[in-house]
């Protein structure tokens, strides 16, 4: 294991300056002896940290962990009576907690850090830590060989950002995780070939999408991380047979990869800059940065320039890839997700909502399937019945689920007949009635799905306008003129 050991002085210098700057400066009251004792907490925490790094030297990686968690633990308590003790400076605790949280990130560690995202789990659904992987691997917590947290600046900006993740956004935060977790094996090997840290891809996906795979936006960026069209058309994603690859998670990913190592080599690697320039438009950046490869993304005459849309996006995926990696730090648990990929053959007829009703709550999942299995098959209309022999991908542990509950007994019955069901056509004035057998036209729009323009027009379904306009799977694609069949 390497140690960059001069980096390790110098932080533990830093950390030691600011705790004997605790003790008192020129012209100020003494401190008093419940404030003394609290900064001797403090030192305490900060010499925790210390002990575990030196034990990661000697390679006794569990002990280094135990350590060190017990030494967060001490700085949380000794930080939470700040508050209601006498002129104890909350910044200086806030400092430390910053400072040795990119310890723990692994900033002193050389290329093997003290904390990744949790436990992950692999392509393969082996339990890994980042100390575990080969060097290929390590990309979660490494952007071309940096340190991510080096390049994560814990200004204002991006503390506002981990507030509302931590509170406003926080069930999108959730969301966004466990729709991650499905799709996970498809998206981060993409990441790990670009050798991109995988925390961004999660930052990226939380903020544009929140892992809804078939998401569009008004300005029409579609898919999990939300390609215009254009845009997409350069990095390979396109028309697949009537299908638009930016709602698959694998070519999305693969594409966002691309366009960050390139925009990275325009920027000098510049993580900020180049999110900025993923919101904002690359164009505009390059004008804002000009031929200046050192400049910030908080100097004055760039984020000045920017829409207030782009100046909150960077922080928020930053704050998000942060707590990607530091989530119990910030008192955040996310839950466990067997991500493990699986698939079945269809022993019966069924559609993606069938199988959502006839699956319920299987695996302890309160919000049901719907959301799971659109993402994992997302060349399918979730409303159109799929035959017998087709294959579904799904998470491995629900294969199990869909033999015992959508292949006999009550719950297929059950959904194929709501399946079915005819919902009552409101009245409408008779002016507005087309007649029986007229025709009209409709052009189809960016997102738009065959139910959904069956369901806005409400009449005809969407078997016949499927049959009517000779549809293959219910594929429609933007710009196309549907015939649709008038009510009857």
């Amino acid at each position: 294991m390497s140690v960059r050991l001069p980096l390790c002085r110098s932080l533990c210098v830093a950390v030691f300056t600011l705790l004997a700057g605790c003790a008192g400066a020129p012209g100020k009251t003494p401190a008093s002896p419940s404030l003394n004792a609290l900064y001797g907490q403090l030192d305490a925490a900060s010499k925790g940290y210390e002990n575990a790094l030196q034990q990661a030297r000697e390679g006794d990686d569990q002990a280094s962990r135990k350590t060190l968690a017990a030494a967060l633990d001490q700085l949380k308590q000794a930080s939470a009576q700040c508050t209601g003790t006498p002129g104890c400076e909350p910044q200086r605790f806030y400092a430390v907690f910053d400072r040795l949280l990119r310890l723990k990130d692994g900033s002193a560690i050389g290329d093997e850090g003290l904390e990744t995202a949790g436990e992950s789990t692999s392509p393969a659904g082996q339990a890994v830590g980042a100390a575990g992987l080969p060097q290929v691997q390590r990309s979660v917590t490494l952007l071309h060989g940096q340190k991510l947290s080096e390049l994560i600046a814990m200004n204002g900006p991006v503390k506002a950002a981990l507030e509302m993740w931590l509170t406003q956004w926080r069930p999108n935060l959730m969301d966004a995780w466990v729709n991650y977790q499905y799709m996970r094996f498809e998206m981060w090997p993409q990441y790990q070939k670009a050798d991109l840290p995988e925390a961004v891809l999660f930052g990226i996906m939380a903020k544009e999408s929140g892992g809804k795979v078939h998401a569009v936006s008004r300005s029409g960026a579609a898919g999990p991380l939300q390609f215009m069209y254009a845009t997409g058309l350069r990095f390979g994603l396109g028309s697949d047979s009537g299908f638009d690859t930016r709602f698959d998670p694998a070519e999305a990913a693969r594409a966002n990869a691309q366009y960050l190592n390139e925009q990275l080599r325009v920027f000098n690697n510049n993580l900020e800059l180049t999110l900025a320039a993923y919101n904002g438009g690359e164009g505009r950046m390059r004008r804002l940065a000009g031929d200046r490869p050192g400049v910030s993304f908080y100097d004055p005459s760039v984020y000045d320039e920017l829409s207030p849309e782009t100046r909150d996006y960077v922080p928020a995926v930053l704050a998000a890839a942060w707590l990607f990696l530091h989530p119990q730090s910030y008192n955040l648990r996310f839950p466990k997700v067997d991500g493990r990929p699986g698939q079945v053959t269809l022993k019966r007829v069924a559609s993606i909502s069938e199988l959502t009703i006839c699956l319920g709550n299987a695996g302890d999942m309160p919000e049901g399937w719907f959301r799971t299995l659109r993402n994992l098959n997302p060349r399918l209309d979730p409303q159109m019945q799929q035959p017998i022999g087709t294959t579904l991908h799904l998470p491995r542990a629900l294969e199990a689920a869909y033999a015992s509950r959508c292949v006999d007994g009550p719950w297929p019955i059950l959904a194929a007949d709501l399946h079915d069901a005819v919902a009552p056509r409101p009245q409408v004035a008779a002016a507005a009635v087309v007649p029986s057998g007229g025709l009209r036209r409709y052009r189809v729009r960016a997102g738009d799905t065959l139910i959904g323009i069956v369901g806005k027009l409400r009449c005809s379904s969407v078997r016949e306008v499927a049959r009517v306009n000779h549809l293959h799977r219910h594929a429609i694609r933007a710009g196309q003129v549907l015939t649709v069949p008038g009510c009857r």
